[in-house]
């Protein structure tokens, strides 16, 4: 006779807790704000900036991306961000033709189960990488993986508030009120 043993996780209380809450809550907004559109809604540009939703989705999703992996690689995570790849960067807000909302929000969320698996399961979220040279960062400047979710949380409930702008723009739908 054979036995299966099952484990239950360890529970991810205080620090580790909030930020995986903080994360989840803000992505829930960003997600929120796109349910029910089409394709070809997520693609509208309403407004006179570039921004459309399912370029938004896509480029948290690649920051989000990037970053996890930043905090187990460092900075060579990050490619050099010179001329020759600013449409590379550029692309990342751009839902292709080929892209659905569908498959963006499903990536979107393989990147969170990677990026809160990382959060519950770091030895030390003290654990710190220097920055890549890029024109936004402090040359020589560290960020350990603490200030890493802190960015990205703030990142996606950035890119959430031009997601319902947008998205109110295009329907009228609000995320909130």
């Amino acid at each position: 006779m054979t036995t299966t043993e099952t484990t239950t996780p360890t529970p991810v209380t205080g620090e580790r807790a909030d930020l995986l809450e903080s994360l989840t809550k803000h992505r829930w907004f960003l997600a929120h704000t796109v349910q029910g559109l089409t394709d070809e809604q997520a693609r509208l540009r309403p407004t006179v900036s570039e921004l459309t939703l399912g370029g938004l989705l896509k480029h948290v999703t690649a920051m989000e991306r990037m970053w996890a992996e930043f905090m187990v690689t460092g900075p060579a995570t990050f490619p050099a961000f010179d001329e020759s790849t600013a449409e590379e960067w550029a692309a990342e807000f751009v839902m292709g033709p080929d892209e659905t909302l569908a498959g963006l929000l499903a990536d979107q969320a393989a990147v969170a189960q990677r990026t809160d698996e990382l959060v519950r399961t770091l030895p030390s979220l003290d654990v710190a990488h220097e920055l890549p040279p890029a024109p936004w960062f402090e040359p020589g400047a560290r960020w350990s993986a603490r200030r890493v979710v802190l960015h990205v949380i703030a990142e996606i409930a950035q890119h959430a508030g031009h997601a319902d702008v947008l998205r109110e723009t295009i329907d009228g739908q609000k995320s909130m009120g």
